[in-house]
């Protein structure tokens, strides 16, 4: 943190910024409390010193492979080293113990292979490059020589690369301790074989990843007394239950069951499935699938790998029948029933999923109905079944539900660890712990508290270990640290799960109530905790409340918190399961004691949470931890991307930042002798020069600084945190007074040099600058001269503008009063004007008129005496083909007298040329018949184009006549327009006669004003009117003329095709005259 001991002008600093969290920058002005800095993008900006830090100037380019080693352990400083780190593929760093890992999103092998473990093996930490190898061989070494087991907690985001991780830790720990192979698979084989029966079974789509696991694992790799694996098991801790019945949009229940309904259609069939869309406990979300993910396909591979861990074909389809049960219970609705508070299926669909889940379960449907329905109160003298509300009924079948799931999933983890095989014999063992992070999303519910509880407890747990590191290091050096404070959560988790007034046990007693609401709790929650430093009441909401956890603060939604906390251990759920006829559904659920099946007992989701956690941080103490926290650097997946922002999240959900904290209450920088004697020397010549002792040396620059509460240890220096940028600061001074003195000297040099240059140069300037004002002197003068002879004659010009304008403005008066005179005059010839208008438009209208009788009358004369001379001509084509048909005749009588002469020989052809002759003259008369009707049709066409070109002439006409009438209104409406612009003219004339100071002009009547511009208004209304109509009738011609144009067409068509009848006539001709 900056302070005016260590943040001077020129400092190079780190300010915090929205888009990339920190950007470096330099201190240009100090104004009390606040610096006004200059970033690297170009920005000024303003910031209080107490939220700007020092930025280490000499820092390596490559960044250091231990963090604890940077001059500023601060959250900017360690986001530039991990990126310097990243952008050379060195994605490996230290913080002291802990261990960074960033997923590169590619390939590296060249950090891995048996060359690199042979490398790490045996090698003490800190002596090579960052690796997940040291960490292994470290934890591998502390078990064989200690003979303690030790555990690895590894933690971060979906998709940071956990999984690979353990992949790692197992591959080298397996290459150090040997490797126990079963039926020819090793341990770390198996381990990774079963992982996606439990990815399907306990893994689930969040809002941050589509693959999260919603269960914390625990990998026990066993050895025995010579080091070598001997056996393995995994422990699986804090399952959701609560996601089976309960589920946000737009996250996804567990994968099992999507898989389950794309599974073959014959399973389908079997179990009665079908869209995932028809559940209850799938439709509470609107995201039914994955991108990029077949469910088909996993569902296929999911039956394989349970094939792989030894789970039989009989076991497979008991599982898959008990997932199928659960989502028809989930369809199991309830209605009140006859009696008082009790309950039934509300329909008939509601009985046929009860009665599927029955077959199923292979129990009775009545009996699991009465279960879910109904409950047993045993009392002294006799059993009362008790009915269940409607409400009730479906909290017994979310509890029924929940259950089942619960023992499957562990049934799934026992049948995994058989398959791996155990050492029972084994003492020594390395876990490796592979659970879910810290979670704070827009709606947090009861299971991010879950989750964020037990992230509270692994924090804790991480905090007693680095401040024991600390204490280690510290003893090492042999200083005192017995005043350092160590702050830890512990406030935090006394709020969560403190007896009997924590949020837990006030969650558990307000679900034992069948009246609390969540707004009941809420409100207990508020007065209980209304000065707890850690809880806070958000303004705007009555329900929601906000936990200031180690990562920040998370705002949690208590709306569903009672009904996911109820767990119910019910005994007649319990006997109806035991009575099944499968018996792997029996298997399941074992008899209870005596005294827990005689009556139901209350308990929770969250106290079987807290049980659990407990269990597991009991596991972990009693094991020596190493930490390794894996970072994801985008969202993206894509290697070579830095997200500041995104990192920076990881590393406060992760603890790495807290972990500086802790750091950073103590003596966070640390210089070994030789390196602080280099740096800060300068403070004390005298020692450098004397050839002491490093540690004297080291000795007399603090005291000569005068710094207080730092440490010397026996190879290092120890400072308190802002004590290596106040140095900084300090050397910076010390540097900077003597870069002046020497800046001083020159300037004082170069300054004399140019004085005496430019003394010589002003001599010579000074007489040329003497001449030069005689010069302009004369220049003056004649100047001067030219200026009156100027000024007499803009004088004589503005006189004369002014009697032009006086002259202007008589003229103007002149004209204006011509105007008024002539305003009468045109007013009557308007009038009159109107009149011949509307006279020529009557006689137009009759002459029209007239013009259309005479044209109608016409067009009927025209047809008629066309149709007579059609007539005539038909008549005259009928006798020139009765000609023909004669002539026809005597040849076919001609033909008939040779037939008789040639007898037999030409009998055939004769009849083949009479049959010949016959079809002739058939086709001859239809070919007549055509000839006669198109002969009429093109008459008929010629008179109908003639027709057409004379209505297109007196349109054409007609056209022309509007169009002049239209110019004519034109004309008159500019004459109006002229008149208008005169009146204007008017207007000014009158404005211009009170500065002439004339006589006064009779102005004529306001009203004759108004009338004449109404007059124009009309006149313009007309003009646009007959303006339309012109367009009317430019329309209207067009139209004509392309009807026109087609009918021309047309009779074109008919001519030729009557060219061709006459042409195939005269060749029918020709070849009956052949």
């Amino acid at each position: 943190m900056g302070t005016p001991e260590n943040i001077i002008v020129g400092s190079h600093v780190w300010i915090e910024d929205p888009e990339v969290a920190w950007i470096d920058g330099q201190v240009l002005k100090i104004n009390g409390k606040d610096a006004e800095i200059e970033t690297s993008d170009g920005k000024k900006v303003v910031a209080n010193l107490s939220k700007i830090f020092p930025k280490d100037m000499e820092a390596l380019p490559g960044g250091v492979d231990d963090m604890t080693k940077l001059s500023y352990l601060h959250e900017p400083g360690v986001l530039q080293n991990l990126k310097a780190r990243y952008e050379l593929n060195k994605i490996y760093t230290y913080t002291g113990n802990v261990l960074i890992a960033i997923n590169p999103f590619q390939k590296l092998p060249h950090i891995y292979g048996a060359q690199m473990m042979q490398q790490y093996k045996g090698v003490p930490l800190g002596e090579l490059s960052p690796h997940v190898f040291a960490i292994a061989g470290v934890a591998y070494r502390a078990m064989v020589n200690e003979g303690k087991s030790n555990s690895i907690l590894v933690s971060g985001e979906s998709g940071a690369g956990k999984t690979e991780t353990t992949k790692l830790l197992m591959q080298f720990l397996a290459f150090l301790g040997g490797r126990a192979v079963t039926d020819g698979r090793t341990v770390e084989q198996q381990v990774l074989e079963s992982n996606p029966v439990l990815e399907a079974f306990g893994n689930a789509k969040t809002v941050r990843n589509n693959n999260s696991s919603r269960f914390g694992k625990f990998v026990e790799i066993q050895f025995d007394k010579s080091g070598r694996i001997s056996g393995a098991a995994i422990r699986t801790y804090l399952l959701e239950r609560s996601r089976v019945c309960q589920v946000n949009d737009p996250e996804r229940n567990y994968h099992c069951f999507y898989l389950l309904c794309a599974a073959p259609q014959e399973e389908i069939e079997k179990y009665k499935l079908g869209n995932p869309k028809l559940f209850h406990y799938l439709n509470q979300s609107q995201c039914y699938e994955l991108a990029d993910v077949n469910d088909a396909h996993e569902y296929l591979a999911t039956c394989r790998a349970m094939g792989i861990v030894g789970i039989s074909k009989k076991d497979q389809e008991a599982i898959f029948r008990v997932v199928a049960a659960i989502l028809h219970l989930g369809n199991i609705d309830f209605a009140k029933g006859k009696e008082i508070d009790s309950s039934i299926p509300k329909d008939d669909k509601a009985k046929f999923h009860l009665k599927t889940a029955a077959e199923l379960l292979r129990c009775d449907a009545d009996a699991l109905e009465d279960a879910l329905c109904k409950r047993l109160m045993i009392t002294p003298e006799e059993v009362i079944k008790r009915s269940l509300d409607p409400g009730s009924a479906t909290v017994s079948r979310d509890g029924l539900a929940k259950t089942i799931y619960s023992r499957l999933f562990d049934w799934l983890v026992d049948k995994i660890n058989k398959s791996i095989g155990q050492d029972p014999n084994s003492k020594c063992l390395i876990g490796v712990l592979d659970i879910y992070g810290f979670e704070s999303f827009k709606l947090n519910s009861f299971e991010q508290f879950c989750i964020n509880f037990t992230n509270e407890k692994l924090q804790q747990h991480f905090n007693q270990h680095m401040f024991k590191t600390e204490q280690e290091e510290y003893t090492k050096e042999q200083i005192d640290w017995s005043y350092i404070e160590f702050e830890d959560n512990q406030d935090v988790l006394d709020l969560i799960e403190k007896k009997p007034g924590g949020i837990v046990a006030l969650l558990d007693e307000a679900c034992m109530f069948p009246k609390s609401t969540h707004e009941t709790f809420a409100n207990k929650l508020y007065q209980t905790f209304k000065y707890n430093k850690r809880f806070i009441k958000p303004k705007f909401s009555q329900t929601d409340f906000t936990i200031a956890h180690y990562a920040g603060e998370v705002t949690y939604q208590s709306d569903q918190f009672l009904d996911k906390n109820k767990d119910y251990v019910v005994p007649e759920h319990q006997d109806l399961l035991i009575a099944s006829k499968c018996p792997f559904v029996s298997d399941l659920f074992p008899p209870l004691p005596e005294e827990t099946s005689k009556s139901s007992k209350f308990s929770s989701i969250g106290s079987g949470f807290k049980l659990q956690l407990q269990q597991l941080m009991e596991t972990l103490s009693s094991t020596e931890p190493h930490y390794i926290r894996c970072v994801k650097p985008n969202n993206l997946h894509k290697p070579a991307i830095f997200e500041n922002i995104n990192i920076r999240h990881q590393l406060r959900c992760g603890g790495v930042l807290e972990a500086i904290r802790i750091s950073c209450a103590g003596y966070p920088t640390r210089r070994a002798f030789v390196e602080f004697a280099n740096r800060f020397g300068l403070f004390a010549p005298e020692a450098t020069e004397a050839n002491c002792e490093e540690k004297n040396v080291c000795q007399k620059i603090l005291e000569k600084t005068g710094l207080k509460g730092y440490q010397i240890g026996k190879t290092k220096v120890f400072l308190r945190a802002g004590q290596m940028a106040e140095l900084d600061a300090r050397r910076a001074q010390v540097l900077g007074n003597a870069a002046k003195v020497i800046q001083q000297n020159i300037r004082t040099h170069q300054t004399r040099k140019h004085y005496l240059a430019l003394q010589k140069k002003t001599i010579y300037l000074q007489a040329w600058w003497r001449g030069r004002l005689a010069f302009k002197l004369f220049e003056k003068m004649r100047r001067e001269a030219a200026a009156v002879k100027i000024q007499k004659n803009i004088r004589s010009y503005e006189a004369r503008k002014a009697y032009k304008e006086l002259h202007m403005s008589v003229v103007t008066m002149q004209t204006a009063l011509r105007a008024i005179a002539a305003r009468k005059e045109f007013r009557f010839g308007i009038q009159t004007k109107a009149s011949i208008i509307i006279q020529a438009r009557w006689r137009c209208h009759k002459a029209a008129l007239y013009y259309k009788r005479l044209k109608k009358g016409s067009i009927v004369t025209q047809c008629r005496w066309r149709g007579r001379l059609a007539m005539g001509e038909l008549r005259k084509l009928k006798m020139a083909a009765t000609h023909s048909g004669a002539l026809l005749e005597a040849k076919s009588k001609l033909q008939k007298q040779v037939k008789e002469r040639t007898r037999c020989l030409q009998q055939e052809k004769g009849l083949r040329a009479a049959s010949d002759t016959s079809a002739h003259q058939e086709e001859k008369r239809k070919l007549e018949k055509q000839v006669e009707e198109l002969t009429w049709r093109l008459q008929l066409e010629k008179g109908l184009r003639t027709n057409l070109e004379e209505y297109k002439a007196h349109e054409i006409a007609k056209l022309k006549n509007s169009l002049q009438e239209m110019k004519e209104k034109v004309d008159e409406t500019n004459a109006l327009l002229l008149l208008e612009r005169e009146e204007n003219a008017m207007k000014t004339i009158e404005l211009a006669s009170s500065v002439i100071k004339e006589a006064d002009v009779l102005v004529e009547d306001p009203e004759k004003f108004k009338k004449l511009r109404m007059e124009v208004e009309s006149l313009k209304t007309s003009l646009k009117l007959e303006k339309q109509k012109a367009h009317h009738y430019e329309r209207k011609y067009i139209e004509a003329r392309i009807c026109c144009e087609e009918r021309g067409k047309r009779l074109e068509d008919t001519e030729k095709k009557l060219r061709q009848l006459q042409e195939s006539m005269t060749r029918f001709t020709s070849r009956r005259t052949l």
